[in-house]
């Protein structure tokens, strides 16, 4: 298995299921931050057409392109669905957010063979490992 900081150099396009139009929130923060330093952020969230010059779509299988990872901005109890989702997709990562654990969620990606972060930050590792997808 990758460390997170090998997931965010393999990856180059990220879904983030929950991504928020309140900038406030940091479910809009984070994505909004990864983009700036070079990601390709695709929104998963039902509610919103667009999001972070992106279209956004109601769930990971119907954006029509692979993604390299899954950032995970849902409750606990939502995690295990988005995994089983991500699983399906063929998706080789997913990311858990800072404050989000399941224990079933893991399960589920590692009977799955994919690469599985929870509870820590997007930003918070990308800025650790220095890492950038600019020039």
């Amino acid at each position: 298995m990758r460390s997170a900081q090998q997931i965010l150099a393999d990856s180059a396009v990220i879904a983030v299921v929950g991504a928020s139009r309140d900038p406030h929130k940091a479910a809009h923060q984070v994505p909004a931050e990864m983009q700036q330093y070079g990601w390709r952020i695709i929104p998963v969230n039902p509610t919103v057409d667009e999001l972070f010059g992106e279209k956004a779509y109601p769930s990971l299988a119907d954006i029509p392109h692979p993604v390299d990872l899954v950032d995970v901005f849902r409750p606990a109890a939502d995690a295990v669905d988005v995994v089983r989702q991500a699983v399906a997709v063929g998706t080789p990562a997913v990311w858990l957010q800072l404050g989000i654990v399941s224990a079933e969620a893991r399960r589920i990606a590692e009977e799955a063979g994919i690469d599985y972060v929870e509870d820590r930050c997007l930003i918070v590792e990308r800025a650790v490992a220095g890492l950038t997808r600019l020039g």
